[in-house]
């Protein structure tokens, strides 16, 4: 008998899984009353053990650990929230107690777990080697001397998966499993899944659930929480285990802060439209060209305050969570499965950007806390200097004493130049007994690195006529700065210079791209998308970051702090980059012209950072890859709300629809390798389908699609197509290095679409705004990360004629933004740029144009007094209250927004004082330059804004007046208004004391 046959089979079965282990609390598995296995799954037969599998239902997550399926209540097991009916019957008949028609699921469900335990004894050596094949680490030799260069994937990209094992009959149940979404990393037995255990048994002690920040936040809502620091939907049962929490959450602002903050936005709102209806309503006939001026200056005033001050309306702190970080990607003892990170650092002129400020920055980046094989730094040198070239070298050799000198005893900051001028107690926390010795050794090497550099730098003040010559006789090839050809030098790599310690030390690549005449090079925005190329091919790190020379990094675990967000499985793929602050060093106390910005990055920002993420400002920002490479990101899922439609089935039947459209999902991607490409060139010339993804990159594109959006280079667009990172491992080091050559030149960008919507987008001198506006147009949120330690830190420029240099920049590449085909009053509405945000771009384009009705309004008052006509008429009690409320809340709107965002009333009134002294010169003149280009076609040269340390004493240059062209406005107002001042009171004298009262008015106004 057929029946009898399996009946038999199934007592072998049962015998032969006599040995079976729970898999969570190394217990045995046991057997039912019955005498038969205990099988807590019946779609995989994951090995759990009763108390287990019941502890699971009580207070884990109810499924199974392997395949995600919700536990069914089986026999005598208590009942729990969520427990459907058809699990089980009146009787407690569960699952496992099989009914006459259906006599054959008994052995299947045993032959699944048998073959589970036979796929498992294989040998235990098998497990792990199998995994390893699916997510094979993919290595490229190196570029010299035969040392190899990794090109490893991340383990945390969410598209690695690893197959279960087939049962007996060759077909298995066993759904995909994301170890590294589910478990937190690489594989079940992990440190992770120990972890939860632990935490289980220790709840299960004291018979309590802790409750972590993240959940009481949820506390109330039912079903998926939209987890207050991702904006994405979330399980709570996720939220149970300490390595599969969020690694960051949003911190918002207090209520009793914010709340009265907006009452007076809206308070002043609605008196600026009385104060209009007043205005317009009562124009003065006898100076109706100056009301007329005076009311559009006006109404041009209040657009850009709405435009500024709207997108301030929600402002967020954010906390992260390093140890999560920790024990979810980097566990001690085993490889680190942190993602890769290409760092670029960019120079042009190293008479302007001293090579020492370089070799600074360079240093703190390969002394930075993460792991070495994951670090990769490029220095661009646009200028193609011979002594930057030099100094690098220097810097290279110089690193293997400091590195591990930072490491051993864990120094902060690591630059050595700003570490050893600290003026605090550098024996705080220090107790290793050689660290006073090896302090003072160190700060002796470093001493004679600089002078070592500077006797380069002296050496480079005179060219001779023949040009630079290298140590082996040969030409310098950048000697003609403008003609030369592509340079790339590989200073450090793994294997390829260990420091004194024996340790490998961060990859170091100097890279100067091609120039010839005829050639746009698109200046600072050409050099990124160039270095950009040059890691792809070297190293293809899935996350850049990029610094000016002069930004060192202040907190070493600063790239830590951003892979919270990158890497965190829920919000790392929607975001496109996290934006540091830049904080600066060397600035006077006062700071009288407002160079730490603290208004714009303490208030504007984490403003921004509550509706769609803050602006790019040009260094201190991780990039992920595929942003820059124009991809869009993936749709969010819809939080669904529960209502009087769930009463009757609507929300169930709406989510079995896309339950049964997700399973086919997985139907489709179940035999795909995550970590090869998702399809390769070969693929595309044969015109072959069922990659079976479902974004943007799985789109078909043939070779001549992939090369007019990414140029001919066939090893950089295979690396383009990686999503985990890495480099093609078919390449060898010849190929590579001629390939990083080939996209370093000049002609690659032609007809592609770099710059236009891939990598740095060209078209204005802040290339920086431009890049992230399009992000965000495409849908993609950035992230503000502002750590207790600031992450990076600067020099900024402290006399004023360099400073309204530094300004007039700024403001003309926002000119050109307002003028081209990117401008966000008209550009992207098709897009998913959120309107608030919108906003903020738009105040970004156009407040340099605020200057002209600025300069009008700054001019009328000592008209009025010269001319003896004023453009406001006597007022009234009434609208003498509505004047006063506007002033009034003007005052309120800056104390409350001082009060929640902790900026302090001296740093608030300068950045007032300077928001009008460059808007009536550095502002005005970028217009008209503006202007002049779009309609003349006249360029403007770039200019680099000096980066000299202070070397004459503390803040010399503060009181060094240089003269400049931008000065001429305002003094000239200053002239004029001082001349009016003067006839109004002559006048009022004269007159009388009727005339005291407008003429004392104007003359305040001038003072004010």
């Amino acid at each position: 008998m057929p029946m009898e046959s399996e009946g038999e089979n199934v007592v072998t079965l049962v015998k032969g899984l006599g040995g079976q282990v729970c898999q969570i609390c190394s217990d045995k598995v046991g057997t039912t009353v019955s005498g038969e296995p205990f099988v807590a799954c019946d779609v995989c037969a994951f090995p759990v053990c009763r108390p287990c599998y019941e502890y699971e239902r009580k207070d884990g997550n109810q499924s199974c650990p392997q395949c995600k399926t919700r536990y069914k209540r089986l026999k005598g097991s208590p009942a729990v929230h969520g427990d459907r009916e058809e699990d089980v019957d009146a009787d407690g008949v569960n699952d496992l107690t099989y009914s006459s028609e259906n006599q054959n699921e008994k052995p299947k469900s045993a032959q699944r777990m048998l073959g589970w335990h036979m796929n498992n004894r294989q040998g235990d050596n098998n497990m792990a080697t199998n995994y390893d094949k699916e997510v094979s680490l993919s290595h490229i030799p190196y570029l010299t001397n035969g040392r190899e260069v990794s090109g490893e994937f991340s383990a945390a990209s969410p598209d690695r998966s690893s197959m279960g094992s087939l049962g007996i009959g060759g077909k298995s149940n066993v759904r995909v499993v994301d170890p590294g979404r589910e478990f937190g990393s690489p594989g079940i037995g992990n440190i992770a899944w120990k972890e939860r255990v632990d935490g289980w048994k220790m709840k299960h002690d004291k018979n309590v659930v802790p409750m972590s920040a993240g959940q009481a936040q949820s506390e109330g809502r039912e079903g998926g929480d939209i987890d207050a620091s991702t904006d994405v939907l979330v399980d709570e049962s996720l939220l149970n285990d300490e390595a599969r929490q969020p690694l960051s959450r949003k911190v918002p602002i207090s209520s009793s802060r914010i709340n009265p903050y907006r009452m007076v936005i809206v308070m002043r709102l609605v008196i600026l439209g009385i104060f209009f209806h007043y205005r317009i309503t009562n124009p003065v006939s006898n100076a109706f060209a100056l009301w007329l001026l005076s009311v559009i200056c006006e109404i041009w005033f209040a657009i850009s305050w709405i435009l500024d001050q709207f997108p301030k309306w929600a402002p967020i702190n954010r906390e992260t969570y390093l140890d999560r970080l920790a024990l979810r990607y980097d566990h001690e003892g085993e490889p680190s499965q942190l993602a890769a990170i290409d760092i670029f650092v960019s120079t042009v002129d190293p008479m302007k950007e001293p090579p020492l400020v370089t070799a600074n920055t360079v240093l703190s980046i390969l002394a930075v806390d993460y792991p070495v094989d994951k670090v990769s730094c490029y220095v661009s040198d646009d200028g193609a200097a011979m002594l930057t070239f030099e100094a690098l070298s220097e810097t290279a050799e110089f690193a293997k004493l400091w590195v591990p000198f930072c490491k051993k005893y864990n120094i902060e900051p690591r630059a050595p130049e700003f570490y050893f001028a600290l003026k605090i107690d550098y024996l705080k926390d220090k107790i290793h007994p050689s660290f006073v010795k090896d302090r003072r050794a160190m700060k002796r090497e470093y001493e004679e690195f600089k002078v070592r550099v500077n006797a380069l730098v002296a050496k480079a003040q005179k060219v001779p006529e023949e040009g630079w010559i290298m140590q082996d006789g040969t030409p310098w090839p950048g000697n003609n700065i403008r003609d030369h050809p592509g340079m790339i030098q590989i200073f450090l790599g793994q294997s390829g210079g260990l420091d004194s310690m024996g340790n490998e030390l961060p990859r170091l690549v100097y890279v100067s791209r091609e120039k010839r005449p005829g050639f746009q090079h698109h200046k600072k925005a050409g050099a990124m998308n160039a270095l950009v190329r040059v890691s792809a091919v070297l190293t293809n790190g899935p996350f850049l970051l990029n610094l000016d020379c002069d930004h060192y990094i202040n907190n070493s675990k600063a790239l830590r702090e951003a892979m919270c967000f990158m890497m965190d499985p829920n919000l790392g793929k929607y975001v496109c980059y996290v934006q540091f602050p830049q904080r600066f060093d060397g600035i006077d106390k006062n700071d009288r012209y407002a160079n730490r910005n603290t208004v714009f990055f303490d208030i504007n920002l984490r403003g921004l950072d509550g509706i769609q993420g803050p602006v790019y400002v040009g260094t201190g920002c991780v990039f992920n890859r595929t942003a820059l490479y124009g991809y869009e990101p993936p749709h969010k899922p819809k939080n669904k709300k529960t209502g009087l439609s769930s009463c009757f089935g609507r929300t169930q039947k709406k989510s079995s629809k896309s339950s049964k459209k997700g399973s086919d999902k997985k139907k489709s991607n179940k035999h795909v390798d995550p970590t090869v490409p998702i399809f390769s060139l070969e693929d595309i010339e044969e015109g072959v389908e069922g990659a079976g993804f479902d974004d943007e990159k799985s789109l078909l594109m043939s070779r001549m699609d992939l090369e007019k959006r990414f140029g001919q280079s066939t090893v950089f667009v295979e690396s383009t197509l990686m999503e985990n990172g890495g480099v093609p491992s078919f390449a060898d080091p010849d190929t590579l290095l001629k390939e990083a050559i080939h996209v370093i030149s000049c002609g690659y960008e032609d007809k592609t679409e770099w710059g236009s919507e891939i990598g740095w987008i060209y078209g204005s001198v802040t290339e920086d705004i431009l890049t992230g506006f399009k992000m965000h147009a495409r849908g993609w949120r950035s992230i503000y990360c502002m750590p207790k330690r600031p992450a990076f830190k600067g020099s900024a420029p402290i006399n004023l004629s360099d400073r309204l240099n530094q300004v007039l920049r700024w403001a003309l590449g926002s000119i050109e933004i307002l003028f081209s085909r990117h401008c966000p009053i008209w550009y992207g509405y098709g897009g998913r740029l959120k309107w608030l945000e919108r906003f903020a771009y738009v105040n970004t384009t156009i407040y340099p144009v605020t200057s002209i009705p600025l300069l009008v309004y700054c001019t009328l008052p000592a008209v009025c007094l010269l001319t003896g006509k004023f453009i406001i008429p006597q007022i009234t009690n009434l609208a003498s209250i509505w004047f006063i409320s506007l002033f009034l809340l003007i005052f309120a709107t800056g104390i409350l927004e001082m009060r929640w965002s902790g900026v302090g009333i001296d740093e608030w009134w300068r950045n007032e004082q300077f928001w009008v002294i460059g808007g009536v010169s550095s502002h005005l003149f970028a217009v008209f330059q503006g202007l002049l280009k779009v309609l003349a076609g006249i360029d403007t040269n770039f200019t680099v804004t000096s980066k000299a340390s202070d070397e004459d004493g503390d803040f010399a240059e503060l009181y060094m007046f240089k003269w400049t062209t931008l000065l001429i406005p305002p003094t000239t107002l200053l002239i004029i208004n001082l001349v009016g001042v003067v006839a109004g009171i002559s006048s009022a004298i004269n007159s009388g004391y009727q005339s005291w009262g407008p003429s004392s008015g104007s003359c305040s106004s001038r003072f004010g």
